[in-house]
């Protein structure tokens, strides 16, 4: 067990260095997310316009959340394997089920959950670094 654990530890750590250039999260930013949000959070990515809705500005959530980074919120939707079908259609990807997949393949079903979370955590983060 300690020697998958280290296993684990040194494949996040392989991983993670060719991140290190833009940061975990701004590198699965662009990556995953500024094809539709655009490349600075404003929604204006190059497929923006093939949507049925326009990708929303990231740039603006603390404003309209009374000048507090909705973080946890932001969490769930990037995630969105937790969203409630009943609260209407979902246009962007359920990335926790995404990045589940590959992250089960590559590190097994509970270190792949544990990368996953990691991966989303990053994400919401960088998208805090956003905020006007």
């Amino acid at each position: 067990m300690k020697f998958l654990i280290a296993a684990i530890l040194a494949g996040l750590a392989l991983n993670a260095a060719g991140a290190q250039e833009l940061g975990n999260g701004k590198a699965e930013y662009m990556n995953s997310c500024a094809v539709c949000h655009g490349p600075d959070g404003k929604g204006d990515g190059p497929l923006g316009d093939e949507l049925l809705k326009r990708p929303s500005d990231l740039t603006r959530l603390s404003r309209r959340n009374g000048g507090e980074f909705p973080y946890w919120r932001v969490f769930a939707v990037i995630d969105g394997r937790g969203m409630v079908p009943a609260h209407g259609d979902r246009d962007m990807p359920v990335w926790g089920r995404q990045f589940l997949s590959g992250d089960v393949k590559k590190y097994g079903p509970n270190a792949g959950e544990i990368v996953t979370r990691e991966r989303i955590h990053d994400l919401a983060g960088y998208v805090e670094t956003l905020q006007q």
